[in-house]
């Protein structure tokens, strides 16, 4: 990552490229970028409707890439994903041209926000800036955003608007939240994560205090009362904070209770009721997210009618618990969970809603993270009534470690272990029954089995 200034080159007429420029991130940021008067070309190794859409703006875009892609380019943006290998990049650096990652840009723009509500943690990043989002909508204020996953509400996972407020789902991987500049900084929980990356829990730690202390004079950080390393974190913070908790914490929950596994609750902020909210996603995760995204609501000035309202229309974010249909009367969800405290979550909130089974067809993110948390996936493994297991998902690795799903099958017992996701199809197709909850669960490419089941495929 380049320590140069990016501000100078985020300006009117200034000419960038863009590395990567169809993903979920970069999508939107082409779009701010080219919005704000910039000349912005592309490239992606795919077509596809981001890629279509951007075009229908008057963006150029190249598949493939080339070094003769950055045409003339002044400086060049790229995912986490694009290495100094690639052509362009090789090209941009024989020619003196700047390489930045996509975190400086948004960092960049975020200055120009009046409001910049940075929401990160461990879990819950994405439904927990779903939540805000809908609530900032709610209360006409014309909000940009940026979110990891899809929204329904957006029909995409991010919004250029005219407001003076930003919202940004802000990820600690390789640091890249820390090229953010925070007005409020949320915090919703801390664990040991990206360990391909981080050293230890401690380094992670490092990390999110470093964003807590990017928040500025007149800003606030929002932090989970009910998390020991949120709180380990920001103990001597000298920043404001405000603290959101199931019972405890400046913003809290009274009054709860469940109708068909889903909450209803009333949001208490200085022992007043700032609202009464009722959600139509189930689990106490989402209650603790929904507290969170009200107190960031209240240290942006929103009105607690206003989060009723952003609430109440939430059904969730893509990927977030999404129905994806019945199969043999049995119903299919798919989740992106993939760290154990998620998957716990997750599950925990199947027991409650009263199906007969609950069968969880898994598939592990990346081989560090598998090794790394091994134990603790194991355990909660165990949770289901019913546990597959798809080979993990590499993403960005290669399998130097020589670790497979089919060890953790051998731990877990019950569970069954497949190579392929046709494999996991033809195992759910016969397994399922009345009754049955299936969920298919891992930020790859799991979904495609649950849907494929749905589809009769």
């Amino acid at each position: 990552m380049t320590d140069m200034d990016i501000r100078p080159y985020i300006a009117p007429g200034r000419r960038a490229h863009l590395i990567g420029i169809g993903g979920v991130s970069m999508a939107p940021l082409a779009e701010v970028l080219h919005g704000a008067g910039m000349v912005i070309t592309g490239s992606d190794m795919r077509e596809g409707p981001t890629v279509e859409h951007l075009r229908s703006l008057g963006i150029t875009i190249h598949i493939g890439h080339r070094a003769e892609n950055l045409g003339q380019a002044e400086l060049v943006i790229r995912t986490a994903a694009v290495h100094d290998d690639n052509p362009e990049i090789t090209a941009a650096h024989a020619a003196g041209i700047p390489v930045f990652e996509r975190a400086q840009a948004w960092g960049a723009i975020m200055r120009n926000y009046k409001h910049a509500l940075c929401i990160s943690g461990t879990h819950g990043k994405t439904t927990t800036t779903s939540m805000c989002t809908h609530i900032i909508m709610a209360a006409d204020l014309d909000p940009t955003v940026m979110i990891g996953g899809t929204l329904p509400l957006l029909g995409a996972g991010h919004r250029v608007g005219k407001g003076d407020t930003i919202i940004l789902e802000s990820c600690e991987y390789c640091n890249s939240f820390l090229s953010f500049f925070p007005t409020v900084a949320v915090i919703l929980n801390i664990e040991a994560d990206h360990l391909d990356f981080f050293k230890d829990l401690e380094d992670v730690e490092k990390s999110f205090r470093a964003f807590a202390d990017l928040v500025p004079e007149g800003g606030r950080i929002i932090a989970n009362r009910d998390d020991e390393n949120t709180m380990h974190t920001l103990a001597g913070e000298e920043r404001p904070v405000t603290t959101f908790g199931l019972t405890e914490g400046d913003i809290h929950a009274a009054n709860l209770t469940w109708t068909k596994g889903l909450p209803t609750f009333d949001v208490v902020y200085r022992d007043t009721v700032y609202a009464h909210v009722s959600l139509s996603v189930p689990g106490l995760h989402n209650v603790k997210n929904a507290l969170a995204a009200s107190a960031a609501a209240i240290a942006l000035g929103v009105p607690g009618e206003a989060v009723e309202r952003g609430l109440a229309q939430f059904r969730g974010a893509g990927r977030r618990f999404e129905h994806k249909g019945t199969y043999n009367g049995a119903e299919v969800y798919d989740d992106y969970a993939h760290h154990p405290g998620e998957l716990k979550a997750l599950l925990d909130t199947a027991h409650t809603l009263g199906y007969k089974r609950v069968i969880c067809a898994f598939q592990p993110h990346t081989y560090t993270r598998t090794k790394a948390l091994f134990d603790d996936f194991v355990e909660v493994l165990k949770q289901p009534d019913i546990t597959l297991l798809a080979e993990i998902f590499g993403a960005r690795e290669t399998n130097d470690i020589g670790i497979s799903s089919k060890d953790l099958a051998e731990r877990i017992p019950g569970a069954r272990y497949y190579a392929t996701l046709p494999e996991v199809t033809a195992a759910l197709r016969e397994l399922a029954q009345p009754g049955d909850l299936i969920l298919t669960v891992g930020a790859g490419d799991i979904y495609t089995a649950g849907e494929a089941l749905v589809k009769g495929e």
